[in-house]
């Protein structure tokens, strides 16, 4: 058996053996990924689809060939782009930033996942700090909000066994199916339930005072702005009442709470201000530094290492990309025709770009619009270290096979840098070594991560914890109406016809990899037929689609999987206000029939 780590684009960062035959198994000594493995890693290498030789002009050529060409363009490029994608999560993805610094290139900023959330957070905490497994183990409730453990994050199932489960999501999903209680809010509410969450804390007089004087003493003021908010109307709007609040409240007062958040609660342009409303009634509870207490979102996975690979370069919008004005763009491992809001502008703009040159593994929709095909390595075929989002170990990933087809990002880099006379980059032993000599080794292949904190915040806030908590102060909703829920004007309730439009992970892709389709999922009530195509329209666009009847919707709701084909020609072109992030359910369909 042979070791390494799947590279795929979750929280479980699962370590993996390789026998001799290929087959892929779990590793039981990795301390989060229980011996498992899920079936998305084992379709992770799908031959068909896999790209098998360089390109250029639509001309099957040798990689040398295509390196050599990519090398005269990038020579003559006035304006170059790296856009990188997600499909692959090992650290060394990142080491052609290197290349775009020695050329004078640009890379991007922000974030199609999670960026607005995760800004939220260092709002009111000042550092992003992932809360270990161990402490998810030791809660007595666990509050799962707008996440679906069963499809992002399988391997969290068993630390969640025997606990008070309250699930907050505007679908019955399979996590919902097996909760102490379901709340079916309206989407994008959920910044106004933790607000009125948080008021009824302090009005039971739950609130943990002596936590709040040391750690987050502008606790009063905090207080007074959730009694800006009007409780009947926010519960009407919501859709839920308060008999559900209380049961809700009931499950946590007094009791060790862990919140696990996901990230389909921030795909709006108020995205940043959820997550802090979130964190804000964690800290009313005292939930902080605490065993068995917190709140786990998306960590920064980087947390306390120093980053090779961190470079000065120019940046454009990662979201909002104006791929039409550089004359070169190298799209790294990733679909930006497919995944990036507002698709149909993305394709014009892709189109409109001299020399694009796609580098990764398989052929999808921004490979063949590409002029250069270059063929990267799987996993299995290359060295690498996997950081995780989820929880802090740090799995080597090391080279298990052999493969005459492709090449490594590593290679790709540095051939190109000797192409081009440029100063040379470091051995790929020498950057794996930077990476895992700043780590706490465990054991083979597995180390842990140095921002690891047994009990995050228990010190305080801020990088160095001499900081208190920072409090939610401020909310301007355009989208909506104001906070106080005044009244809703004329022009907002029009702005409002329609179904929210929601796109969660699919449980057999990450992103567009992998087993995709054209289904959209639609109460009965509607009044559709199962199986009947319908045209699905926004402000931004139009798509046809298959019907899927649920009853697991919201009859306001309307749901496609992230990666369904030609759903982001209804998402907006838009950014969350903090954080860079893409806004992909900040928007409102209609359904025709064909």
């Amino acid at each position: 058996m042979k070791s390494t780590a799947c590279p795929l684009d979750c929280y479980d960062a699962c370590k993996i053996l390789v026998d001799d035959e290929g087959g892929l198994h779990g590793d039981k000594s990795h301390p989060f990924g229980n011996g498992a493995l899920c079936s998305v890693v084992n379709r992770y290498m799908p031959q068909a689809s896999r790209i098998q030789t360089a390109r250029i002009d639509g001309k099957e050529v040798s990689i040398e060939e295509a390196l050599e060409e990519t090398a005269r363009v990038l020579k003559q490029s006035e304006k170059t782009l790296l856009w990188r994608g997600s499909g692959h999560m090992g650290v060394m993805q990142e080491v052609s930033n290197l290349l775009m610094a020695r050329i004078g290139g640009y890379l991007t900023e922000g974030s199609l996942c999670d960026g607005a959330g995760a800004a939220g957070i260092e709002e009111g905490r000042g550092v992003n700090k992932t809360l270990p497994p161990e402490q998810i183990a030791k809660a007595e409730t666990v509050v799962v909000w707008g996440r679906n453990l069963t499809v992002t994050d399988a391997h969290m199932m068993p630390l969640i066994e025997g606990k008070r489960l309250i699930v907050i999501d505007p679908m019955r999903t399979k996590i919902a199916e097996m909760a102490d209680l379901h709340l079916q809010l309206q989407p994008r509410s959920d910044y106004y339930l933790a607000i009125i969450l948080a008021r009824f804390v302090f009005m039971a007089d739950k609130e943990d005072r002596a936590w709040m004087d040391r750690f987050a003493s502008e606790y009063e003021d905090f207080y007074d702005y959730t009694r800006e908010h009007r409780i009947k109307a926010i519960l009407e709007y919501i859709g839920t009442d308060l008999g559900e609040m209380g049961r809700l409240l009931d499950l946590i007062y007094d009791k060790k709470t862990v919140f696990l958040v996901g990230t389909g609660v921030q795909k709006y342009s108020i995205g940043s201000y959820v997550l802090q409303a979130i964190d804000a009634l964690a800290a009313c509870l005292g939930l902080f530094g605490k065993e068995g207490c917190g709140v786990h979102y998306l960590g920064n996975s980087k947390e306390g290492f120093d980053n090779p690979f961190e470079v000065n370069c120019k940046r454009v919008s990662k979201v909002l990309t104006p791929f039409e004005t550089f004359d070169c763009v190298i799209i790294q491992g990733g679909n930006p025709a497919e995944s990036m809001p507002d698709a149909a502008r993305v394709r014009r703009s892709l189109e409109a770009v001299e020399n694009l040159i796609y580098f990764g593994l398989y052929e999808n929709e921004s490979a063949k619009r590409a002029r250069i095909v270059i063929p990267a390595k799987t996993f299995l075929e290359k060295p690498d270290i996997r950081l995780s989002y989820g929880h802090p170990y740090v799995t080597a990933m090391h080279q298990v096979v052999s493969s005459d087809i492709g090449i490594s990002e590593y290679t790709f880099t540095r051939k190109l840098c000797e192409l081009l006379s440029l100063e040379p980059i470091e051995s790929e032993a020498h950057y794996l070594e930077h990476w895992l000599s700043q780590c706490e080794r465990l054991g083979e292949n597995l180390y842990r991560s140095p921002g690891y904190e047994p009990l995050p915040y228990k010190e305080g806030f801020g990088c160095d914890c001499d900081e208190e908590f920072t409090f939610i102060c401020e909310y301007d909703d355009s989208f909506v109406n104001t906070k106080r829920f005044h009244k809703i004007r004329k022009k907002k309730l029009e702005q409002l016809e329609g179904y929210w439009l929601l796109t969660p992970k699919s449980p057999h892709s990450i992103n567009t990899q992998f087993e995709r389709d054209d289904r959209v999922y639609l109460h009965p009530s509607l009044g559709f037929s199962e199986g009947e195509r319908v045209k699905v329209v926004s402000e931004h666009g139009e798509a046809a689609f298959t019907v899927k009847l649920s009853d697991a919707l919201r009859e306001d709701c309307v749901m496609i999987r992230n990666n369904a084909y030609d759903v982001n020609l209804l998402t907006p072109p838009i950014l969350s206000e903090e954080g860079h992030n893409a806004c992909y359910q900040e928007v409102k369909v209609t359904i025709d029939r064909l």
